[in-house]
C-alpha cells in the first residue's frame, strides 16, 4: 500500500504488523498499511497508523515495555543484573524499585525470551552434544515439615535437578530443564534435543553414568529390527528395537571415595569406541563432560534461585524456569567468549551472527521493539 502523494515515507514499519482483530492486515509484514506519526508529547515511542483499518497502536506492542512506565534503559539493566546473577530483591534495592516490579520484569521477558530461543535455535546441524543435570533444593519440597539446613543436607537426595544440554564446539546451550531425576524427564530432555536438531542430524551424546540418558537416546534414535534367526526350527524371534547405526553414545562414571573423586571410565553404549574418537580427535578431545559441568558452574554463579549449595534454596519451580530462560538467551547471545562469533550457525543472517559479539546490539533491538 505505498502511498500515491505526498513524499515517501521515511520511517521503517516493516517489522510491525497491525494487531487488530479485525484488520485483514494483521499478521503480515511489509505490506505498506502501517505509517508512523512521530512522538507525541515528547514520548519515546512512535503510535503507528493503520491505513487498512484506521486503528492506532504503539511500537511497543507485544514487548516487554508495552504500557510501562519505567525507562528502558531501567528495565534492560535489571534483567542484566538478574542475568549476571544478581538476586530479585538485591535488584530491586540497586535501581531502587519495588521487588515485585522486578518480578514482574523477569516473568514478562522470560516468556518472549522462550519464544525468541525457539525461533533461533531450530534446524542445527552439530556433530557432538553433552548433557548433565545440576542438583536443586526448591522450597516446595520443604512444605513447613524440615528446616533449611535439614534440606541442605538432603541435597544429595533431591529429586529435583536442572538437566542442560549444550554443544562443547559452539558453546550453544540448547536446552535447560527443570524436574526429577526420572526416565520420564530425561525422555523429556532428549526430545527437546531432537526438536532443536535438523531432521537427518545424530550427533555424539557424551552424559555422565545416569543409566536413564541410555534409554532416552534409544527410545529417539532407535527403529524396529528383526533379528535373524540362529535355529531352523521353533518360533521366529520376534522384532526388536534396536540403536541406529549413525547412533554415538559414551558415558563417563566417575566414582567416589569420603566426598572425594576416585576414579573415572569410559563407557562406550552405543557405537564404537574408534567412531568416537574419529570425531573428537580433530578438536583434540577424549571423551569428556568437561565443558557442560563448566556450565554447571556457571548456572551456579549466575542463577541466583541455584546459587551454592551451601546457602541457597530455589523459591519454586516455576521463578526457576523463568531465570533460566533468562540465562540460555544471555549465554548463547549475549556473553563474549572466544567463540561468540562461531556461536549461531551459518544460515542465520549476518545482522543475527553479529549479535554475540556484545550485549549492547541485543539491548539495542529491545529498544526498536
Amino acid at each position: 500500500m505505498a502511498p500515491p502523494h505526498r513524499r515517501p515515507r521515511t520511517i521503517d514499519t516493516s517489522r510491525h504488523f497491525c494487531p487488530h482483530a479485525g484488520c485483514d492486515y494483521r499478521g503480515w509484514l511489509g505490506l505498506g498499511n502501517l505509517r508512523a506519526n512521530g512522538h507525541p508529547s515528547g514520548g519515546p515511542w512512535r503510535p503507528f497508523h493503520c491505513t487498512s483499518c484506521k486503528g492506532y497502536f504503539l511500537e511497543t506492542h507485544g514487548t516487554i515495555f508495552h504500557g510501562k512506565q519505567a525507562a528502558v534503559e531501567l528495565i534492560v539493566r535489571a534483567l542484566a543484573c538478574l542475568a549476571e546473577g544478581l538476586g530479585i530483591r538485591a535488584t530491586a534495592r540497586v535501581f531502587e524499585v519495588d521487588p515485585n516490579t522486578v518480578l514482574q520484569w523477569l516473568v514478562e521477558a522470560a516468556e518472549q525470551l522462550r519464544a525468541f530461543s525457539a525461533d533461533f535455535l531450530c534446524d542445527l546441524h552439530l556433530e557432538q552434544l553433552q548433557l548433565d543435570e545440576v542438583y536443586a533444593v526448591l522450597r516446595d519440597l520443604q512444605a513447613g515439615a524440615i528446616s533449611d539446613d535439614e534440606a541442605i543436607r538432603r541435597l544429595e537426595r533431591s529429586p529435583y535437578g536442572v538437566w542442560t544440554a549444550m554443544d562443547p564446539k559452539s558453546k550453544l546451550l540448547l536446552v535447560v530443564e527443570v524436574g526429577s531425576r526420572t526416565l520420564a524427564m530425561a525422555q523429556r530432555v532428549v526430545h527437546q534435543v531432537t526438536q532443536v536438531l535438523a531432521r537427518d542430524c545424530v550427533p555424539l551424546f557424551l552424559t555422565d553414568g545416569l543409566k536413564d540418558y541410555g534409554t532416552a537416546l534409544l527410545t529417539h534414535f532407535g527403529q524396529w529390527r528383526q533379528p535373524e534367526r540362529r535355529q531352523d526350527k521353533g518360533p521366529r524371534p520376534k522384532p526388536r528395537w534396536m540403536p541406529l547405526p549413525a547412533l554415538l553414545y559414551a558415558q563417563v562414571v566417575k566414582s567416589y571415595r569420603r566426598w572425594r573423586l576416585g576414579g573415572v571410565t569410559h563407557r562406550v553404549v552405543f557405537g564404537t569406541r574408534l567412531a568416537i574418537e574419529q570425531i573428537l580427535a580433530p578438536c583434540g578431545w577424549t571423551i569428556n563432560t568437561a565443558f557442560v559441568e563448566r556450565l554447571n558452574l556457571d548456572l551456579r554463579q549466575r542463577v541466583a534461585a541455584i546459587g551454592r549449595r551451601v546457602n541457597t534454596l530455589c523459591q519454586g519451580e516455576a521463578g526457576l524456569r523463568d531465570q533460566l530462560a533468562l540465562f540460555q538467551v544471555y549465554h548463547n547471545f549475549v556473553l563474549p567468549t572466544p567463540v561468540c562469533a562461531k556461536r549461531l550457525p551459518n544460515r542465520f543472517p549476518p545482522m543475527a551472527r553479529a549479535q554475540p559479539r556484545c550485549g549492547g546490539r541485543v539491548h539495542q533491538q529491545w529498544r526498536r521493539a
